[in-house]
């Protein structure tokens, strides 16, 4: 015996069978990125605001610690000599670990010391601080043509990060006159932010994050607002491919624009680490210096972006306290567990958790014990001759 519904039934189950199922629908194209820049760039703006230096400022001026310690050490230091003389080249070369290195030290320090003077200058007043880094800005922008051989993008990002904290403060607060600030302004654009505003998706990443540093305080000053848009949306991407927390999943995010698309690539990648934890950086298992600059520069984009109005250490709080939290419990001395590079860490983190610290701590009121142990127990921070450079004066405690 057959069993089964007259035809006109069946015509009408197979239509509310077919109505039911949702027809397919294709994918909107995605919103495109809200602009990062600001209407109007905030100057001087880039890792230092105005309100920031007057702090400082005052706290050296009262004698108050760590500020006062701080601020002796920098004018201490080689890159605080009034005496001291440019050392600029028309191309400066550098391959891996700068070799060679063709006035690759030389562009760094100089860099250095003009933000020095420049920190100096609004600190106490004296012109011939002012003076002394401009002094050092005309002596590069009359000179430097090219960058070149492998390292050439990251040269480009230690120097370039450096050169605009200096000319920000002297445009913008030195009233004596700077000639050839358009000239520096110039060396910017075409020396500078070509090698970095693409960015490098396949280096390890503190090379991405440098450049981005680099690329932002470049665009401040210049008040590209182009430039700055797509240098922050490089660093948007590169944090949390850079910075693992367990809510990523299983594995970090692949690097944005990069060719690593498998896991085995990826922990390649992450130099051999299979098991991630919170904290954990791609470089981790590289070394603790690689990996102190890649949180330093993702901490000076952040502040920068801050000054120009768009607060990011909300957004990527969790992933800046855990790495700084995890780096700083095994720069510390905590025992490695084996899991964790082979048992094995290269430490040595530099002068990289002040402004992390401060921002995350002193504004936003997040425990960070072993954070502030090791970045109390290391003041004053002084710098490493690359892009850091005197971060317990510019940051330590300062609210603004």
């Amino acid at each position: 015996m057959r069993f089964g519904l007259p035809a006109g039934l069946v015509a009408l189950a197979l239509g509310l069978l077919v109505a039911a199922v949702p027809a397919p629908t294709v994918a909107a194209p995605p919103a495109p990125a809200a602009p990062a820049a600001p209407a109007q760039f905030a100057h001087p703006g880039v890792l230092n605001s105005r309100a920031q230096l007057d702090f400082v400022r005052a706290q050296v001026q009262a004698g108050r610690q760590p500020w006062k310690q701080a601020f002796d050490a920098m004018l201490a230091s080689r890159y605080g000599s009034l005496g001291r003389t440019p050392r600029p080249r028309a191309v400066v070369e550098c391959g891996s670990y700068s070799n060679p290195n063709n006035g690759c030290s030389e562009e760094r320090e100089d860099a250095i010391a003009a933000y020095t003077h420049a920190l100096a200058w609004y600190i106490t007043g004296d012109a011939r601080y002012a003076k002394k880094s401009i002094e050092l800005m005309d002596a590069w922008s009359a000179t430097i043509k090219d960058h070149t051989n492998s390292n050439a993008p990251l040269q480009s990002g230690w120097a370039g990060s450096t050169w605009p904290r200096a000319a920000e403060i002297i445009k913008h607060t030195y009233t004596g006159g700077w000639a050839n600030r358009t000239r520096f302004a110039t060396m910017l654009r075409d020396v500078y932010l070509p090698e970095v505003v693409g960015g490098k998706p396949n280096s390890n990443g503190n090379w991405e994050l440098i450049m981005m540093d680099a690329a932002v305080g470049i665009s401040v000053h210049l008040d590209d607002r182009a430039a700055y848009d797509k240098a922050m949306g490089i660093y948007l991407g590169r944090v949390p491919a850079y910075f693992y927390l367990a809510s990523d999943g299983a594995q970090p995010v692949y690097p944005p624009r990069s060719s690593i698309d498998s896991r085995s690539e990826l922990i390649a990648y992450w130099h051999g680490q299979s098991t991630f934890v919170d904290g954990l950086a791609q470089e981790t298992c590289r070394d603790f210096g690689h990996t102190g600059m890649g949180i330093a520069a993702a901490m000076h984009v952040a502040e920068t972006s801050r000054i120009q109005g768009r607060d990011l250490y909300p957004q990527f709080k969790d992933r800046f306290r855990h790495a700084l939290g995890f780096h700083a419990t095994y720069e510390l001395g905590e025992a490695v567990p084996s899991w964790l590079c082979g048992g094995r860490l290269a430490k040595g983190i530099g002068p990289a958790t002040e402004v992390g610290y401060n921002a995350l701590h002193t504004r936003l009121g997040v425990p960070m014990e072993n954070t502030r142990r090791l970045t109390e127990g290391r003041r004053p921070a002084g710098t490493e001759n690359h892009f850091e450079a005197w971060e317990t004066l510019t940051h330590a405690d300062n609210p603004n």
